[in-house]
């Protein structure tokens, strides 16, 4: 029914039909295979994320330490660090977005669950994966550098001295409305029927906002925007200063992902507008 229609030598939107939210429960999704592979793609993404990243992040911090031989402008940079991020969440979308939608987020798959885009069954299944995909990842970087992992801090997230709770909290949750507002815009159905001639790879937006937003935070907060990244380096690394501040990389991306999908759905999208206008013309009949 969708078709792109040429007038004058200009392209007019296609047709296009928004999805039915999702069940808020929805048991019939254990019985089904397509669920199991899902979550298997979500915890081997997440995985995969967690041990290329934190490997990045020591093999920077040793290039640099004086004490072998490094100097400060040697290894990846921050910008390094910030492009392994961004890269390999470019990369592990593209994969897996067919299969599991490509979440590798618990705050990702919050916010898609708070705009009924996947059920609370699924979006429990999910986040679980994700946390015992990026303990995984990160054991295995512990695995392979144990001599460094603990000496150069394990790759965890904490508050940077200089920085108060609520600066730390306020780059969590803006950093995460930036990654989930970019997550709703590149895949709104709207969007793909209206510039449908233009091709654009949902996973490559999504990419760089996770790069923009480690090159401005980094320095703060070591950038967590990810509940599940920070839990796990947290768990292997398991230090008392890790521990303290983990609250701020849950409660931020959560806050900062509940901000990006009421803004996408009920502001930009006027979802509740439309349903109140249903609502309204139904009662009328």
């Amino acid at each position: 029914m969708a078709k792109d229609i040429e007038v004058g030598g200009e392209f007019q939107a296609k047709d296009y039909h928004d999805p039915p939210p999702a069940p808020l429960v929805d048991a019939q999704e254990l019985a089904k295979w397509s669920f199991y592979r899902a979550v298997i793609a979500e915890f081997i993404a997440t995985l995969l994320f967690l041990y290329i990243t934190v490997l990045t992040v020591i093999g920077y911090k040793t290039q640099t330490d004086p004490a072998k031989g490094g100097e400060d402008c040697g290894g990846v940079g921050i910008l390094g660090i910030a492009w392994a991020f961004g890269g390999m969440i470019f990369i592990l979308v593209y994969c897996t977005a067919g299969i599991s939608g490509g979440h590798i987020n618990p705050a990702v798959t919050f916010g898609l669950f708070l705009a009924r885009k996947v059920s609370l069954v699924r979006a429990i299944f999910y986040m679980g994966a994700q946390c015992l995909g990026a303990i995984c990842g990160c054991g295995l970087v512990k695995a392979f550098q144990n001599s460094y992992y603990n000496q150069y801090g394990g790759g965890a997230n904490s508050l940077a001295e200089g920085y108060s709770t609520g600066t730390g909290l306020a780059a969590e949750i803006i950093g995460t409305f930036v990654l989930v507002y970019t997550v709703f815009s590149a895949t709104d159905p709207k969007r793909n029927a209206r510039d449908s001639h233009i091709p654009v790879l949902a996973p490559l937006p999504i990419g760089f906002a996770v790069f923009m937003v480690h090159l401005a935070t980094i320095p703060i907060t070591g950038t967590g925007i990810n509940p599940a990244r920070s839990l796990g380096a947290a768990v292997i690394f398991n230090q008392d200063k890790i521990w303290d501040d983990h609250w701020i990389f849950w409660v931020g991306p959560f806050i900062g992902a509940a901000i990006a999908a009421i803004y996408h759905q009920f502001i930009l999208r006027a979802s509740g507008a439309k349903a109140l206008g249903s609502f309204r013309s139904s009662s009328a009949m």
